[in-house]
């Protein structure tokens, strides 16, 4: 044909072709590779702490297959052997980017090094003397509580950059499926509050977990356990491989 001739008309052609080819032979594989890092998952799961209760769905939030696993359960375990159970299946040569069911909180593959950060030991000084207090069975604040919200967001502006985790707890006055859902709504809520005061949305992470940590020393029934924490962790990069290069679109 005339117009391949034209070597640049003939060299997108081609470039285009290729382009097609390999989002076709992607597509056509992407169930069988979801397939093979789920099967893989079950063991990588159980070494770490978290047999039977955790389970990894290699599905993305459209229902398609999926390299980024959105981990399901667990919400009994300590948050040592769910971060354990995150990094053995981010581990899995092939995964992805991490999702838990009941957090924000996501876990890439490759190592991570946390480093506590000073931000986090202002912020427990302010939550010393003061509470961020929540109307009764709700999570809704009190006035006192945006107040010192005001406080905690000057905290933590120097830190900016970090992941900032918060953690809502509630006391097991009530069935610990309801404490848990309203643990997490309260972390919610004040990641939003933190948001109207101008800390970055791609920091914060939220996390519910019930009355399953009450404070030490206190009756798990005191009402002292309805409580806000914060960690503030800096992660030091993370060098991507080729499976986290993102695919063209």
């Amino acid at each position: 044909m005339k117009f391949l001739s034209r070597p640049p008309l003939a060299i997108a052609l081609g470039a285009f072709v290729i382009f097609l080819l390999a989002r076709f032979v992607a597509g056509a594989s992407a169930p069988e590779f979801a397939a093979r890092l789920s099967a893989q998952a079950p063991a990588v799961i159980e070494e770490a702490g978290g047999d039977g209760q955790v389970r990894a769905n290699y599905i993305s939030p459209r229902g398609l297959p999926s390299r980024h696993p959105l981990l399901t359960g667990g919400e009994p375990l300590d948050e040592t052997t769910r971060a354990e159970v995150a990094k053995a299946v981010a581990n899995i040569p092939g995964t992805g980017g991490i999702r838990w069911s009941d957090s924000d909180m996501m876990a890439m593959s490759g190592e991570r090094v946390f480093r506590p950060l000073h931000c986090q030991e202002d912020v427990q000084a302010l939550l010393r003397a003061r509470t961020i207090r929540f109307e009764e069975s709700s999570s809704r604040m009190d006035t006192g509580s945006r107040e010192l919200l005001d406080e905690v967001a000057a905290a933590l502006r120097p830190c900016l950059g970090a992941i900032i985790q918060i953690t809502g707890h509630t006391d097991n006055s009530g069935p610990e499926p309801g404490n848990i859902a309203l643990s997490s709504e309260r972390a919610r809520a004040v990641r939003a509050a933190l948001l109207r005061r101008g800390i970055p949305a791609d920091g914060l992470r939220t996390r519910g977990v019930g009355s399953r940590s009450p404070v030490e020393g206190l009756d798990p029934a005191d009402p002292a356990n309805r409580r806000i924490e914060f960690s503030v962790i800096a992660t030091e990069p993370i060098r991507p491989t080729p499976v986290d290069t993102p695919a063209p679109r």
